[in-house]
């Protein structure tokens, strides 16, 4: 990479995927360091929707150290907050040296629970714990008049559909309709509609990063794996898979129609079209997340979060030192192999 570069506008998109969220803390922060990269919007959903409020909170306020600093404050009071949680490592997990849940005794009986009760049938409803974080982390007001535009999917219950919150309509509430796991939460009430996690919408929504925005490169930090070998066997494994298909299955078929709109926007004089054709998608991951066990997303200490976040610093760089010179020339994802099984 070249010392200097040209500024370049881009915009992010940010997966949800429970604590792994800060695998993408790491990767915002490699790139906050770039100064050439200036952040036109970002689209998030569950923890991505966190990440980018609290990214774009603290950029307002004092640029991208501001941004910076916002990450690492709330992902710690996010631990602080777990500590007093019995969703600890088991014995087991801890001896064995695994970041997943699964030995912990208050993993198991609320797993089970879950499947008989839902959060309704509570006593205290599945309060999530992150609403008193982020109402005492984030000056909504100071993020509505952000120069960075912020687009939160959530899904209506009762639509089935997913509706895309902007920075003006962002509070504690619609952060947390993002991030509502229905089996473990009650739905989010906005406007006399309840709303369930986005990722059954959008994990995340690329539609209004062409529609609202001029950039023409898009990052998208990947959480959730595409692929996995082999075919789970145990319930929990097949739950697991059958919830990454379900909330990567929007974000692929909307990457499939960019594709579709590359291959025919010299056909096309609409401006939409060649603007969605004329798209560079990049993404960046890390395989490491791949062979975490579905429970480790429940998994707050600090030690697993700090080394999530400094994996996607590791991701983060590698990224720009093999393909941050391709960002606003081309496309590092091929986004048309998507297009091979039609």
């Amino acid at each position: 990479m070249p010392k200097t570069r040209s500024p370049l506008l881009i915009d992010l998109a940010l997966q949800g995927g429970g604590s792994h969220g800060a695998f993408t803390w790491g990767v915002l922060d490699r790139l906050l360091e770039e100064s050439w990269l200036k952040i036109e919007a970002i689209s998030g959903t569950s923890a991505g929707a966190m990440n980018a409020a609290v990214l774009a909170d603290g950029f307002t306020r004092a640029g991208a150290d501001g941004a910076r600093e916002a990450l690492e404050k709330f992902w710690r009071n996010v631990s602080e907050a777990a500590a007093m949680s019995p969703l600890k490592r088991g014995p087991l997990d801890v001896m064995l040296d695994r970041w997943t849940l699964d030995t912990s005794p208050a993993y198991i009986a609320m797993d089970v629970m879950t499947r008989l009760f839902s959060p309704y049938d509570m006593p205290f409803g599945g309060k999530n714990p992150l609403e008193e974080i982020l109402a005492g982390s984030l000056d909504f007001e100071r993020l509505a008049r952000s120069s960075i535009k912020l687009f939160i999917t959530a899904t209506n219950v009762r639509t089935g559909r997913g509706r895309v919150f902007r920075n003006a309509e962002i509070s504690p509430q619609v952060l947390m309709a993002s991030a509502c796991l229905p089996q473990m939460f009650q739905a989010v009430e906005i406007d006399g509609d309840g709303y369930w996690d986005g990722g059954f919408a959008g994990n995340p929504t690329m539609r209004p990063l062409i529609q609202e925005c001029v950039s023409d490169d898009t990052i998208l930090i990947g959480i959730n794996p595409v692929e996995r070998p082999g075919v789970p066997r145990s319930a929990r494994d097949i739950l697991n898979r059958l919830n990454e298909v379900s909330f990567n299955a929007v974000l692929l078929k909307e990457l499939e129609m960019m594709a579709l709109l590359r291959r025919g926007a010299a056909l096309t004089e609409d401006a939409e079209a060649k603007h969605w054709g004329s798209m560079r998608i990049h993404l960046v991951r890390s395989d490491m997340l791949t062979d975490l066990g579905a429970s480790s997303k429940l998994n707050a200490e600090w030690a697993f979060l700090t080394m999530l976040r400094d994996e996607g610093r590791r991701a983060g760089e590698a990224f720009l030192a093999g393909k941050g010179q391709e960002l606003g020339k081309s496309s590092t994802l091929d986004i048309d192999q998507l297009l091979a099984g039609w």
